[in-house]
């Protein structure tokens, strides 16, 4: 499986701690910067940029910080195909890859810690949609980017 991982300035610092985990892991990523905590990036950016790489297909799903997870979850959920949300604790993380098939996961900087941001990424990694009545939604969603 590959994943694209980004983040702005305020992500750099935990971005760089779970490219380590997934050196661990041994998982296939490409890192999309920022590459220095001074490099001021705008998250809009960042998102645009590894979310489109998701939904072209490129990647099968994207790693994504800022401050909160919030603002570059909102903008990944801009690019057509997206389905982006910020994982804040484990239970979160599996459902929504079981039940939202979200291909993007959102973290934050200054609410997670590198040891909870690793079990959260582990946990995200390791799950898969199970489709069952959560297609049926799905399939609505897809169906709003129409």
């Amino acid at each position: 499986m590959s994943v694209a991982i980004g983040s702005d300035h305020y992500g750099f610092p935990l971005k760089d701690k779970i490219v380590d985990f997934l050196d661990r892991e041994g998982y296939k990523y490409e890192d999309y910067g920022t590459e220095f905590e001074d490099d001021e990036v705008d998250y809009p950016d960042i998102a645009k940029e590894v979310a489109g790489e998701v939904a072209d297909g490129v990647h099968e799903r994207g790693i994504l910080i800022c401050g909160t997870g919030t603002g570059i979850a909102i903008a990944a959920n801009k690019v057509k195909g997206i389905r982006a949300t910020p994982v804040n604790d484990i239970y979160q993380a599996e459902r929504s890859r079981k039940s939202n098939n979200a291909q993007v996961m959102t973290m934050g900087s200054q609410v997670i810690g590198h040891k909870k941001a690793e079990l959260l990424v582990d946990a995200w990694m390791n799950s898969e949609f199970t489709g069952g009545r959560s297609t049926r939604k799905v399939e609505k969603l897809k169906e709003m980017d129409e």
